[in-house]
This record gives C-alpha cells, structure tokens and sequence, in this order.
C-alpha cells in the first residue's frame, strides 16, 4: 500500500522563508485531499532572562506579555495563510479547509515540534531551512537538522532560496 499524507504538521519560525515553506504543505494536502496542522515554538526565556524580566515586572506581568506574545503569533499565522490561500484559490478552491489547527507552544523548536508531530499523529512534517555553511560545506539548520534525526515519520525539508521575500506576507 502506497503512503498516504493525510495529516500534515507544517512547523513554521513565521519568518520570510514561511510562504515558500507553506506552498509545499498546501500542495501535498491539496494532492492528498489532507489537512495541515500548523506550529510555531516559541523558544522560553532562559531561567537568568527571566529573573531579569521579573526584577522590573512582577510574575504574572510576565506571564500576561507571553500570551500576548503568542497571540499576536497565533493572529499573525492565521492572516499570512489567509493571504496565502487568497493567492492559491485559483488552484485550490478548498482553500481554508485544508487547515486544521494553528498551535503556537512556548517551548524549544524542534522537542516542540517532535512533540506535536506524535500528539497529533500526523504522517510528515514540513519544515523550512536557511543554508548555513561553516568551513565551506553547507549544514543543515540546526532545529531542522534535529527535527530530521529525530523524527520516525517523513520529514520533507524544504531549503529556503538566500534572500527570498515575498512582498505582502
């Protein structure tokens, strides 16, 4: 039986690579008539960061500025895949309803990620990388370098192009 992808788990750093990265999520869902669930981790002060913040602001000031935080993260995905999709109907008439949840998780990227991929039982993850080269071979990033060898399910990879931007989104 060939693999099927009904489930996909789009991570995304909501960066300027996202768009290119989401094309390819939409298109596999698109083709196998599946869904995309949606991540952003959002990476936590460290413990000394956060003693630094809570010396000027109390704990539950604190606390209230990182959910508003990842609600203007939540609110930002959801308005660049609406744009996303604007621009794909042509294509794609199903459009929004080939996206399930958009979760964003205060929590190192790729554990996060890994993390979510088997809460939800999705069947690939779809995560972006920059080229970043050290000694003049070319490295994988290191959430995406992670999330592949941590990873049991299919992981397409997806190099964003050096210096792409995408006016609007």
């Amino acid at each position: 039986m060939l693999p099927m992808f009904k489930k996909i788990l789009y991570a995304t750093d909501i960066g300027p690579g996202a768009p290119y990265v989401f094309r390819y999520a939409l298109s596999l869902a698109h083709q196998y008539q599946g869904k995309i669930e949606v991540v952003h981790a959002m990476e936590p002060l460290s413990t000394f960061g956060q003693s630094l913040v809570e010396l000027h602001i109390s704990h539950n000031q604190s606390e209230e500025m990182h959910k508003a935080a990842r609600e203007k993260a939540r609110t930002k995905l959801n308005e660049r895949i609406d744009r996303l999709i604007e621009g794909e109907t042509a294509s794609m008439p199903e459009g929004r309803a080939l996206i399930g949840n958009i979760e964003v998780i205060e929590g190192f990227p790729a554990p996060t990620i890994l993390a979510q991929a088997k809460k939800l039982k999705v069947d690939a993850i779809i995560i972006g990388t920059h080229r970043h080269t050290a000694l003049g071979e070319a490295l994988l990033g290191s959430t995406a370098r992670k999330v592949l060898h941590g990873s049991a399910i299919p992981v397409l990879l997806t190099r964003i192009p050096d210096g792409f931007s995408e006016e609007g989104y």
